[in-house]
């Protein structure tokens, strides 16, 4: 036996073994690069401060139940859409850190450990797909292929702490459950993996329709499915109704349509009822079959339509103008042609390939029992590209989507290159096909393009961004009494985890009026800020010269306060507090005498 064969069968008979020791290297490898990010606790999103702080709070005793943030617009609190899913092995990895090294450091550790933990669910899941779809030991050229999509890999990355990665663990999952050939554990993969991605979050609502689609379709087609669509419909069913009865917070027991609510809750146990019911009849007749799934079909969306009309439109219920001046303008919901190349390329290229990939492979396995198991899987990889059409948010789920297809892909080209007569076509086309199909030439091509530099206006934005919400910058506001700070809306979070302080805003919908206030109150005339700002019980003013929201403000009312403040036009109302020299951030107290 030949060293590669050895190799082979290794990696073949030990998969899980390999698979996790694979994961447990990535991991140290990211904790290393991303070691200084720890060490600054440097949580750069606004969901990731926010969350942080979630957990926290439940550590200090505030209500499994209760996910209100009280640091946030006082006394009432921000009211927090979430669930306490994700926070349970944030929490979990403080309490294990904490008597070694304090509480502080527990913090920075959780942070970097905690959001590489669903990327080994993730590599499980996926490895099980390509050892049964493509070859045994398949799987190891896929990891490659994987870190090669970095929109999804930047969701397990240190320090990203939100609920992204879990969802994106779930639904490598529900592949696994689609290619499972064994179908009550197939099933039951889909259904259990739908119900906990949904009471994380609705962000993933549209894959997991689709997979129970999918599902559907197959039993309309064979009815030897049946078996795999009860046991989904029964999970589905029953693991949202226990994910609601565990995780839904006080707030989400309203009939509300952005979070796992009543809404949402009815809808899914329908849905498993109904699945259920037909699949038991499981008619002899295809079109039978077919016209009792539609009819469940009808049944559901009629049902939604009649019993949640508030509930067509956006999911957030905001007010007309937060979605006219916010939500409209994140980058994120925008389809991916309406940005530039230089981000859409490297998002697409892996995406692209994979669906390629899997067309090809379902098209070689058309007349073998593995076309019935490459058939969803195609449809889920197409349905995760199309996504892309609609948001480019979507990008991380269509990633690691199309990592099987892409892998099958380079399972068949590699070895063609390797076995070609010329040697340029054995080394440089192999290499070449590798590069592309993982996604890497979309990056390296990109260092050819004309990139521009970034103005200097940009360049200022960018530097105000990070020295503002680092911890030189923030901490030294703790040698003032607490208080309530009246200061940016993506500030807000970063204050609460970084100082004592209490803050007005952060970027979650729920909140819509406090958001609204302070853009009013920096938009508006001075008068109007300090009536705002007193109403709040805001006793200080916190800004940020050139911070990106900074910039919104100007744009939208140049003679508005905080235009004026920027120009050095102080009301006499605001008292200038000293800041250490060198410091981004200007400070104020606001006296009502």
């Amino acid at each position: 036996m030949t060293a590669a064969s050895r190799v082979e069968t290794l990696l073949a008979r030990h998969w899980r073994q390999v698979t996790i020791l694979t994961w447990l290297a990535i991991a140290a490898y990211w904790l290393w690069d991303h070691w200084g990010g720890v060490y600054w606790l440097a949580l750069g999103d606004t969901d990731d401060n926010m969350r942080l702080m979630q957990v926290r709070g439940l550590l200090a005793g505030q209500g499994w139940y209760d996910l209100t943030q009280y640091r946030l617009n006082p006394p009432q609190g921000f009211n927090i859409h979430w669930s306490r899913i994700v926070d349970l092995p944030i929490a979990a990895l403080i309490l294990i850190f904490k008597p070694f090294v304090g509480i502080a450091w527990a913090e920075r550790l959780a942070c970097g450990i905690a959001p590489m933990l669903p990327l080994s669910i993730a590599m499980i899941a996926l490895a099980f797909v390509m050892r049964r779809l493509i070859a045994p030991s398949a799987y190891a050229l896929g990891f490659v292929i994987m870190l090669g999509g970095m929109s999804a890999m930047l969701m397990f990355m240190p320090m990203r702490i939100d609920h992204h990665g879990w969802q994106l663990a779930m639904l490598a999952l529900t592949v696994a459950g689609l290619a499972d050939e064994r179908q009550a554990r197939g099933g039951a993969i889909v259904g259990l993996a739908t119900a906990v991605s949904l009471s994380i979050g609705l962000e993933m609502l549209p894959y997991c329709a689709m997979a129970g689609a999918i599902l559907t379709l197959r039993w309309v087609w064979d009815a030897g499915e049946a078996r795999r669509l009860t046991t989904y419909a029964l999970t589905l069913g029953g693991g949202s109704a226990l994910g609601f009865a565990l995780f839904a917070s006080n707030a989400n027991q309203a009939m509300r349509c952005d979070a796992m609510t009543p809404v949402w809750l009815s809808v899914l146990v329908a849905a498993g009822a109904l699945l259920f019911g037909i699949a038991r009849i499981n008619p002899a007749s295809r079109g039978v079959r077919l016209g009792l799934a539609v009819a469940a079909g009808a049944i559901i969306a009629g049902g939604f339509v009649g019993f949640f009309p508030q509930c067509l439109g956006r999911p957030e219920g905001v007010s007309s103008e937060l979605q006219k001046t916010w939500l409209n303008n994140v980058r994120e919901a925008k389809p991916i042609y309406q940005h530039p190349i230089r981000l859409s390329l490297p998002i697409a290229a892996l995406p692209v390939a994979g669906l390629i990939g899997a067309l090809v492979a379902l098209w070689r396995a058309r007349s073998t029992p593995a076309f019935a198991r490459w058939m969803p899987v195609t449809l889920f990889t197409a349905f995760a590209v199309l996504m892309l059409l609609w948001q480019v948010r979507a990008g991380p789920a269509a990633q690691l989507l199309a990592v099987p297809g892409a892998t099958a892909l380079a399972w068949l080209l590699v070895p063609w290159c390797l076995g070609h007569r010329l040697m340029a076509v054995r080394v440089l086309g192999s290499v070449a096909v590798f590069l592309v199909i993982s996604g890497t030439a979309a990056g390296l091509a990109l260092q050819f393009l004309p990139a521009g530099k970034p103005s200097r206006t940009t360049q200022i934005v960018q530097r105000a961004n990070a020295r503002c919400a680092s911890i030189p910058a923030l901490r030294v506001l703790d040698r003032f009494p607490t208080t309530v700070m009246f200061t940016h809306v993506d500030l807000g979070p970063r204050l609460i985890v970084l100082t004592h302080h209490y803050g007005i805003a952060g970027p979650y919908h729920r909140n819509g009026d406090a958001i609204l206030d302070v853009h009013h109150a920096f938009t508006g005339t001075p008068d109007n800020f300090f009536s705002i700002a007193k109403a709040h019980g805001a006793r200080m003013l916190l800004t940020c010269p050139n911070m990106a929201e900074t910039t919104v403000y100007r744009a939208k009312a140049k003679n508005g306060f905080y235009g004026q403040l920027a120009k050095g036009r102080v009301p006499s109302w605001l008292v200038p507090v000293p800041l250490p020299k060198g410091s981004p951030l200007r400070l104020w107290r606001i006296d009502y005498r």
